[in-house]
């Protein structure tokens, strides 16, 4: 088992940040991360085998990765790629066990467990689905999933690809994929953008944000696609494949407008409702939790970025969704933090301060962004009892229906009932559907030992041996 001082858990904006700051104040430092390489999902980049001269075409603030990049190569930070971590252990303030597993998928049963004095959480973030009519459709993919391909695999999901859902990231997706040559007919939006307008501070203090958007917005514009705010995709048609889809008006609570329904033909569709922190980890220990402007659960976080749990931090996408410029700068925050904590130096004042004002006006815009594209509670009359909620288990709306009409209450017992949420994605892909038909908002906060799939072996590896003295006496 190595020892090191700060044990950093993704490899992200926010992990990269905080690894690269920690040990160039001195920090052990190891790196754990489930890809090959470093940059997260917002710095994914094609693997070497496609030889893609400028993969940099395809990214935002490319050089500010370029250059923490750079700094890991020199930094003497362990990088630990293609580490599955399934849990945290904790033994005491100054003393945690991080257990991961390798392989595809983390299908490697031989554990991996590295100890460390401090643990900092950049586990980033996933795609909120909600289900629909159709959407299990080959041809329908998330939209960061779509972005995901062409950044990594320099591929379109489709020549005709409609992006739908709601949020910022539907802008980024449809101008990557018209400007890689796919036909964009429509992005459509289940919100709008004038709820930006309740927050003119946040606004005003962002003027880069309002740049990027612009950016976006002209591309658009050069690409011919049209822009549809308050509707949705409220169904796919095809037979083998994605071959059109229904896009609805919705009123303000997002239910469809009886006969606004127009059939768009497309050959993909690229949808997403938002993205919810990866806080399994935090919460299996018991880290306190917040709930976010757009009704998911994010961990609560104080000034300096430390959790609930001393001596355990989070960084970026765990404490609220915000982008790389936010997760960059509570990453190197966190990591100065947790030098002043362990006796080192955490660097000038300034600097921590300069860090503190940064992360409190880009915090705010993102909480802006969370509360003009949260979900309305009317979405959930999208769906036929036929609609299959739960793909792993393949529970349709009917039957979680029929369960609240049983007595469940709260996606826990519609669980019990039904099976909803006990597949291979435990819940992350269908948790906030299946507890909006229950009567809730977004899933409770659940602690479970195991924040990815685990093989048996590599438990059975983990298990301490009994000193023969006792297992005589045992016998």
């Amino acid at each position: 088992m190595l020892t090191y001082d700060l044990a950093v858990v993704g490899g992200g904006a926010a992990g990269l940040a905080g690894a690269v700051t920690a040990a160039e104040l001195g920090l052990r430092v190891v790196l754990l991360d489930l890809s090959a390489r470093v940059g997260g999902q917002f710095y994914r980049q094609p693997a070497s085998a496609l030889r893609a001269r400028r993969p940099e075409a395809l990214h935002h603030d490319w050089a500010a990765f370029a250059d923490l990049r750079a700094r890991l190569a020199t930094s003497g930070v362990t990088h630990l790629a293609g580490h599955h971590v399934w849990t945290v252990e904790r033994g005491g303030d100054t003393d945690w066990t991080v257990h991961a597993v390798t392989g595809a998928d983390g299908g490697d049963e031989h554990p991996v467990r590295v100890r460390a004095r401090a643990v900092l959480l950049a586990t980033g973030a996933y795609e909120r689905q909600l289900p629909f009519p159709g959407w299990t459709l080959p041809g329908v993919v998330g939209a960061g999933g779509a972005q995901a391909m062409l950044k990594a695999g320099l591929v379109l999901p489709g020549k005709r690809v409609v992006v739908a859902g709601s949020g910022p990231l539907l802008l980024a997706v449809a101008s990557s994929l018209a400007g890689a040559g796919a036909e964009v007919p429509a992005v459509v939006e289940a919100s709008g953008y004038l709820g930006y307008a309740r927050r003119p501070g946040a606004l005003a203090a962002n003027p880069r944000k309002l740049a990027e958007a612009a950016v976006h917005g002209a591309a658009l514009l050069r690409h011919r696609v049209a822009l549809r705010t308050r509707s949705a995709v409220t169904e796919v048609h095809g037979a083998a494949r994605v071959e059109a889809v229904t896009v609805t008006r919705l009123d303000e609570r997002w239910r469809p407008i009886p006969g606004t329904g127009r059939e768009i033909a497309c050959d993909a569709l690229a949808v997403g409702h938002g993205l919810v922190p990866g806080i399994e980890l935090a919460t299996s220990l018991g880290c306190a939790t917040r709930r976010t402007p757009d009704h998911t659960l994010a961990l609560a976080l104080d000034h300096r970025l430390e959790t609930s749990v001393r001596g355990l931090w989070g960084a970026g996408e765990p404490g609220g969704v915000g982008g790389a410029q936010l997760a960059r700068a509570e990453g190197e925050l966190a990591a100065r933090a947790i030098a002043g904590r362990l006796g080192g130096n955490p660097g000038p004042g300034g600097r921590v301060r300069q860090l503190r004002l940064r992360r409190t006006r880009l915090r705010a815009f993102a909480e802006a962004m969370a509360a003009a594209h949260a979900p309305g509670p009317g979405w959930t009359e999208w769906l036929t009892d036929e609609t299959e909620v739960c793909r792993c288990e393949e529970v349709t709306a009917g039957r979680i229906r029929g369960a609240v009409e049983e007595g469940a209450r709260d996606a826990r017992t519609v669980k019990l009932f039904t099976r909803a949420g006990m597949g291979w994605c435990q819940g992350r892909t269908c948790g906030a559907a299946v507890s909006c038909l229950a009567g809730g908002a977004e899933p409770p906060a659940e602690r479970r030992p195991f924040a990815t799939p685990v093989p048996l072996g590599a438990l059975a590896a983990l298990a301490p041996e009994v000193p023969p003295e006792q297992n005589d006496s045992q016998k």
